[in-house]
């Protein structure tokens, strides 16, 4: 993607972000409110980065979808940034580092961490010279993102206790990956048949 394109998309994404911030620095939100809106922005940015990849193999490539498989790893970057706004969000709530250590053993705590630790490999390597460096390697390293949105969503019905909220968000990626499926036998079932 050219630095044209880049700068606008960059800037629409990081707009709530931004705002979010903004509110902190100012005082006129307390952090407790930022909590869910940067969580839940993080988890709509990873699944925005994993929906081209089945809908492609599913649909077949077309303009749109070539489009937005070429901004993948910008929307994987724009999740982790929004996870550590999140966490900044979560230090300042707790206030002090006895209050999150002694929060870490609970499990709605943990995934949330866990989450965030293997969101940092993928977003480490996020650039054209990690994707040329590591070759093959690269797309294995990229998979860890899916235990993060995993983590990420465990840790968002562990704390929340509505499982709907987060299954809304799940439930596009789900429903992708179901076609996707379906594509694959039908493809297997074509290729044993002129076997």
């Amino acid at each position: 993607m050219t630095l044209r394109k880049r700068v606008p998309f960059w800037l629409l994404f990081s707009l709530p972000a931004i705002l979010l911030a903004f509110g902190f620095l100012r005082g006129a939100t307390p952090p407790q409110e930022m909590l869910h809106p940067s969580g839940a922005m993080a988890i709509r940015m990873m699944v925005a980065a994993m929906l081209p990849g089945p809908l492609i193999e599913y649909l077949g490539p077309n303009r749109f979808l070539s489009g937005w498989i070429t901004l993948r790893r910008n929307f994987g970057v724009i999740a982790f940034i929004y996870a550590l706004l999140h966490l900044i969000f979560y230090v300042a709530d707790t206030g002090t580092l006895d209050a999150q250590l002694g929060e870490l053993p609970r499990p709605a705590i943990w995934t949330g961490w866990l989450s965030l630790v293997l969101m940092v490999i993928p977003a480490a390597i996020s650039f054209d010279a990690a994707v040329r460096a590591l070759g093959r390697r690269w797309k294995r390293l990229q998979q860890v993102s899916y235990g993060a949105l995993l983590f990420s969503i465990v840790h968002w019905v562990l704390l929340e206790w509505h499982w709907m909220s987060a299954m809304v968000h799940l439930m596009p990626l789900l429903v992708a990956w179901t076609m996707r499926a379906v594509a694959r036998s039908r493809w297997r079932r074509l290729r044993s048949a002129s076997a």
